[in-house]
């Protein structure tokens, strides 16, 4: 019964928490990812972190980046590749590099300053997707630009992981690795063109209750839990699937009715849940390391992919845009950091510094995005669809 009263608190705390934000003109992601803060263990304790509510958390960042993918305008999306890879390479180059320095400096070794600028390089958009919709360029060119450029980020940092592991007498196997990312994706396009259509067009017609929607959700569902087999992160997979169900003729109907299933509870939970993780305790003895390392993980995201985009021909402030969407590092970040605490590649009181830098990069990127994405009455167009 715990659970139920911790999920009434998280959605009435969320959608209060998510207008105020509005209301000052950031987008509502942010009232939702503070008000996590407030209710985790940090401030009030009325929520804690357990396994339920982090599953529960996980079906959230899964729906939503489901939506985002039906949601994907994709001949836009085939025009933005060039971008996009421009975008996730130099997203990646730039804080590599100055991670590698600044762990030398802190006196890390090789593969552990090497660690270091890939724990920096990590890209979530979950966050920037929510801040997309609610300044109404998810399907625009920035857009499509920003999600290319996540999944080739994501792609590209966890082969390097792979690679830095092999090294460091880790027990992996790098071509492995990389067969594994080839047969996910080429599987994946060859059943969203094929199979997804078909699966579809046999379970509308069924006697039973919104078939349709729990043929999708089975869809997402697999997609999602291949792509974590595979090593790829499931929010891609489930992202793929989305953009195959957005190019049958079922698309509108299962957004609204997916829509309405995640921003009624799944997602809520997931931004709300972000804040519960956080813990402040010992942060005095580490504040200098966790304001360095904040600070170029913001900056180095943020000039690194703005760089792609200026070469991609954007303007300077859309450029900047996309570097801001592309700072949170969100749970891609903490998955690779629990890989190093693992393996022994950082230290505790490193992850615990780590944990600390990805929400603050986390709560930054939705205020960023406003500020370079603004548009005019942009206060009167947001709504809070979370």
């Amino acid at each position: 019964m715990e659970l139920i009263f911790e999920l009434a608190i998280i959605l009435f705390a969320s959608k209060l928490a998510g207008d105020i934000s509005v209301r000052f003109g950031q987008p509502s992601v942010l009232g939702k990812l503070l008000v996590g803060i407030l209710l985790g263990p940090a401030v009030l304790g009325l929520v804690s972190e357990t396994k339920t509510l982090e599953e529960l958390s996980q079906l959230g960042v899964i729906l939503l980046m489901f939506i985002a993918g039906m949601e994907t305008d994709l001949d836009e999306f085939k025009r933005s590749g060039k971008a996009a890879t421009l975008v996730g390479v130099s997203g990646i180059v730039v804080p590599l590099f100055v991670g590698y320095l600044t762990g030398i400096m802190l006196m890390m070794t090789t593969y552990e300053a090497v660690f270091l600028g890939l724990l920096l390089s990590a890209t979530s958009v979950s966050i920037s997707v929510q801040a997309l919709k609610e300044l109404n360029k998810m399907q625009s060119i920035e857009g499509t630009t920003i999600l290319g450029a996540a999944v080739i980020d994501d792609v590209l940092v966890i082969i390097a992981l792979a690679f830095l592991m092999s090294m460091a007498g880790g027990d992996v196997n790098l071509s492995m690795v990389i067969i594994k990312k080839v047969l996910f994706f080429g599987g994946a396009i060859l059943v969203a063109w094929k199979v997804v259509p078909w699966v579809l067009k046999k379970f509308a017609p069924l006697k039973v209750t919104e078939s349709l929607l729990s043929s999708a959700l089975i869809i997402c569902f697999l997609f999602a839990y291949v792509a974590e087999l595979t090593g790829v992160a499931a929010i891609i997979g489930a992202y793929i699937a989305g953009v195959a169900i957005g190019l049958t003729k079922y698309k509108h109907e299962i957004v609204e009715k997916a829509g309405t299933l995640g921003y009624s509870i799944f997602v809520p939970v997931f931004f709300t849940s972000i804040g519960v993780k956080a813990s402040f305790a010992g942060l005095s003895q580490h504040l200098g390391l966790i304001i360095v390392l904040s600070i170029l993980a913001i900056l180095t995201k943020l000039i690194g992919a703005a760089a792609g985009a200026k070469m991609a021909s954007f303007s300077w402030r859309n450029s900047l845009g996309i570097g801001a969407a592309m700072v949170s590092r969100g749970e891609v970040a903490l998955i690779i950091a629990t890989i190093g605490l693992e393996s022994k590649l950082i230290s505790p009181e490193l992850f615990s510094i780590i944990v600390i830098v990805v929400l603050v990069t986390t709560l930054v990127t939705p205020p960023m995005m406003k500020y370079f994405f603004k548009q005019p009455s942009l206060r009167k167009d947001m709504k809070n669809t979370a």
